[in-house]
């Protein structure tokens, strides 16, 4: 750093001093542990996740059958004029269109029915004659899950009218959405070896470092980064002539070239990073070469009388989203529900277009991974990210979002195994960017800092952009990235009771936390699963920022991100802390405060600290 830096960075440190009296000096305050928070062995953290993961796959299956009970209690009918079976057998075949993983339906009216579908085995046709003995006799049925010869997972419902009048409607459900959600969960919360060495060309390295290391379980992720074996990522201190890359071309052989400004992803035929690293530092002025890396997937004032709460009507939120009322979204919903002028980007998986419950809320957006390609999302994580901040609220369907009214910009830069390149991350930021987005999500990430992806993220916060990102899911205090990126707003996550959930990553990076446990939302296949992980922790503080920009569109990122820290419900440790960050997001806390939000001098000092508490980091992690 010259003298002139250095003077600019003490007269700061010096105007903090005098701003405000007994600010602590924070280049050399590091928190001791919390002594709430245990730190667990791999084997206890092991258990603790696949106890997470079979909680997950039970709300799901639970998610299912509630939302499958209440679809049927709609088909009743007890007309039994002419025609009205006629109609019946419509509206069967009709909600069997709408929803795909129903795929037997008998409405049963007394002696007479309608049928239609297909049973898939003998196991399922006896227990839907179970289940007809039954629901004519008024009483529910649940068969438990089975297994057809095909593989597929099963049930049987029967939902009797209630009426005693024999009528009732039986059903065979497909449930591979449990399936879908313990294949991906396995990887989301790293209990499986996530990406596997040998695919994509994909490599193993200590962060930050080339030294190479073995993933052979999921444990082994937490000190792990990953990256393209043939790819490198070039920064050029001048422009590029044609004959330059021409001369590059023939050098290293290349078989692909990306371009974003000034930087390139190479990627190589036959010539792995390491050589193409030393060739561009020994043979070209650059401002950084590093490898490709891989990221991972990782939401007038009112009183406080009862009366101002606001209660979905949405058919799965009374009993199985604990997370919107735990961080008071229905008292701030009194202040505001979004406004449609606000963008949320999701960078992520991509989003089911149709899902009935996101009716109306996605821009268009785009596909970075296949530009071919609408930004359809082929994991489910991206789907699920958007339900968590935009599912439609009140509408008696599915699940509520915790904006009423945002668009959001589904971006997709992870492919279908739930992986994308530094280069695809980048490219979603600044296209999101440039397309309006003024909350950017990211439920992704790695333990490397990429210089490509940080350029990135500096292009999007210097256009005004809120950037909110996971912090991960190997309960390690390792910094994430793109969360621990000073320009980014880190999220952990809390459990139900306001614990800090077992996988949840921490460190002095963290800014807040967020609900990220068992979190209920929307899922492709028009269905609802429940997922677990700082991937879902991160929308809701996605969404959060888009209310707040909405109740007060001239506040800047940096105040957003600054009231939603000063607003946050302190946990742990008294103010902040390596687990909580700040603390707990407070919807409606947060609204009151950015309503009657102003830019003045006593804001100052604050974002000044956390400015120089970030290039503090900054410098540390490059020592």
């Amino acid at each position: 750093m010259n003298a002139r830096k250095w003077v600019g960075l003490c007269a700061i440190i010096a105007l903090v001093a005098i701003v405000v009296p007994g600010t602590r000096y924070i280049f050399n305050d590091r928190k001791a542990p919390e002594s709430e928070v245990r730190n667990f062995s791999a084997h206890q953290e092991k258990t603790l996740k696949v106890k997470t993961l079979n909680k997950d796959m039970d709300a799901t299956a639970l998610l299912c059958t509630t939302e499958c009970s209440k679809e049927f209690r709609k088909l009743m009918n007890s007309d039994t004029k002419k025609g009205a079976m006629k109609a019946q057998s419509d509206k069967v075949a009709h909600l069997m269109n709408m929803h795909k993983h129903m795929v037997y339906i008998s409405w049963i009216n007394g002696n007479r029915s309608v049928d239609r579908g297909a049973l898939p085995d003998k196991t399922a046709a006896q227990y839907v004659e179970e289940a007809k003995a039954k629901v004519k006799a008024s009483q529910p049925y649940h068969s438990k899950p089975f297994m057809s010869e095909t593989g597929s997972r099963y049930m049987v419902l029967g939902v009797p009218s209630g009426k005693n009048n024999g009528i009732g409607v039986v059903g065979v459900i497909n449930q591979d959405i449990v399936m879908q959600v313990e294949r991906h969960q396995k990887r989301n919360l790293r209990l499986v070896p996530y990406p596997a060495e040998g695919n994509y060309r994909v490599e193993s390295v200590e962060p930050n470092t080339n030294r190479e290391t073995t993933v052979r379980d999921g444990e082994d992720n937490g000190n792990a980064s990953h990256y393209h074996v043939k790819d490198v990522v070039v920064h050029f201190q001048d422009k590029l002539t044609n004959q330059q890359l021409e001369q590059i071309k023939q050098k290293i052989n290349a078989e692909k070239i990306q371009r974003v400004g000034d930087t390139y992803v190479f990627r190589s035929k036959n010539m792995d990073a390491d050589r193409m690293v030393h060739y561009f530092q020994k043979s070209w002025k650059t401002e950084y070469v590093e490898p490709h890396y891989l990221y991972l997937t990782n939401e007038t004032a009112a009183s406080d009388n009862t009366a101002d709460i606001i209660t979905p009507n949405d058919a799965l939120y009374s009993q199985y989203q604990w997370n919107l009322p735990s961080i008071e979204t229905e008292k701030g919903w009194g202040l505001s529900k979004g406004n449609d002028k606000v963008i949320v980007a999701i960078l992520d998986t991509g989003v089911q277009a149709d899902h009935p419950d996101l009716k109306g809320k996605l821009l268009n957006g785009t596909n970075i991974v296949d530009t071919n390609a609408a930004p359809n999302d082929d994991v489910g994580h991206g789907t699920h990210v958007a339900g968590i901040i935009g599912a439609t609220v009140n509408n008696g369907e599915g699940v509520a979002g915790i904006s009423w009214y945002n668009k959001i910009m589904p971006v997709k830069v992870l492919d279908s195994s739930g992986a994308g390149s530094t280069y695809s991350v980048a490219q979603g930021i600044i296209w999101a960017t440039d397309h309006g987005a003024k909350v950017i999500n990211m439920s992704l990430g790695n333990y490397a800092q990429a210089e490509f992806l940080h350029d990135a993220i500096k292009y999007a916060y210097d256009h005004d952009v809120v950037m909110v990102a996971a912090s991960g899911n190997d309960n390690t205090d390792r910094p994430g990235y793109p969360a621990a990126y000073p320009e980014v707003f880190a999220v952990a996550a809390t459990d139900a009771s306001k614990n800090k959930a077992s996988f949840s990553n921490f460190g002095d990076y963290i800014d807040v936390a967020a609900p990220g446990d068992s979190i209920a939302s929307t899922y492709p296949g028009s269905q609802y699963a429940a997922l677990s992980g700082t991937s879902m922790a991160s929308p809701h503080v996605a969404a959060l920022a888009g209310l707040i920009r909405s109740i007060n569109p001239d506040l800047n990122n940096e105040e957003v991100m600054d009231i939603m820290r000063k607003s946050a419900i302190d946990l742990g440790n008294k103010g902040k802390d390596n687990y909580f960050g700040y603390g707990l997001i407070d919807v409606d806390k947060a609204l009151k405060v950015a309503s009657n939000y102003t830019t003045a001098l006593q804001n100052f000092p604050s974002q000044t600290e956390r400015r120089l508490e970030a290039i503090s980091r900054r410098y540390s992690a490059g020592s």
